[in-house]
């Protein structure tokens, strides 16, 4: 028996009440943090509202926490619930700077909860079969990833286009990307991105130790009403498989999300198909392109 607790009242807090009440746990979801209670929570029915996070902590029935707040609260929100003995399913990215993100994978290793950073893409079926072909070693050695992500203006959230609080769409948009380009390609070495055309269109480089090679086209800024799109080719010595989104009308990422951080929780188990090292290496790349596009540069990473 498991107590719920959301942190964060917009639209992804709504997303994971959701994924949570698929699995049939809509009425353990105990509490909605946010600071303005008062949304609309369909899914999580038995919910009360509450603005203070350590009341929610001090409740030993609610021992899972979804932290669904701006990128910036991510951090301290995180530390707490972990150090606070609750499992943690925080929303990417793990934090906005390299530092916070090692704090908050430090805080987990201390912590007697699990923490899973919810990097949703990975949970895509048509990224899961990407990536199990690669695994199967179909493919071969593997040698070049192409991804794209374009999108119009999101509109769900204001503070998405303050970048000071998102990190600006490379790194809260394009970072599922570049998780993807490592978990194919291994350790990245170095990160260039150049503006491509009008539409706030990027494309980022990314060379890797192994002399694979990522490439990463970015926009968030298509005219209003385009279709949300992504992509993802995966090449290796012996043969390529690709995906294209959207591709199915029933695949429910969120939910399988949620069943799969459930698991490790019941079975006392780091996630190791969505590792917390992996959310930090995904958000250096991104700062790295975020850096290199304002220096007109490549970037070397450690």
């Amino acid at each position: 028996m498991h107590g719920i607790a959301i942190v964060g009242g917009g639209n992804m807090g709504r997303t994971h009440a959701e994924a949570w009440s698929r699995l049939g746990l809509g009425r353990d979801i105990r509490y909605i943090c946010t600071p303005s209670p008062g949304s609309a929570f369909p899914h999580a029915p038995m919910a009360r509202f509450v603005t203070d996070l350590d009341e929610v902590l001090a409740d030993p029935a609610a021992d899972i926490v979804s932290v669904c707040t701006p990128t910036p609260s991510h951090p301290d929100l995180a530390i707490r619930a972990l150090r606070a003995g609750k499992s943690v399913l925080l929303e990417k990215p793990i934090a906005l700077t390299a530092a916070e993100a090692d704090d908050v994978a430090a805080a987990a290793a201390e912590s007697s909860g699990i923490l899973m950073i919810a990097h949703v893409v990975r949970f895509f079926e048509g990224y899961q079969r990407v990536r199990a072909e690669a695994e199967s070693g179909r493919l071969g050695v593997l040698r070049h990833v192409r991804a794209t992500r374009l999108s119009a203006a999101p509109t769900w959230a204001s503070w998405i286009a303050d970048e000071s609080r998102s990190g600006g769409m490379l790194v809260d948009f394009a970072i599922h990307d570049f998780d993807q380009l490592n978990l194919f390609l291994g350790r990245p070495v170095a990160v260039t991105t150049v503006p491509a055309g009008p539409l706030g269109r990027f494309e980022t480089t990314v060379e890797y130790a192994g002399g694979g090679v990522g490439e990463v086209v970015t926009c968030a800024e298509m005219p209003p009403g385009t279709r949300f799109s992504s992509s993802l080719e995966v090449t290796g010595d012996a043969d390529t498989a690709s995906f294209q989104y959207p591709d199915a009308a029933h695949d429910d990422p969120f939910a399988r999300q949620a069943a799969y951080f459930l698991g490790c929780v019941d079975e006392r188990i780091q996630p190791e198909y969505c590792p917390t090292g992996s959310a930090v290496v995904a958000l250096r790349v991104a700062l790295a392109a975020s850096d290199s596009l304002r220096a007109g540069s490549t970037v070397e990473l450690d």
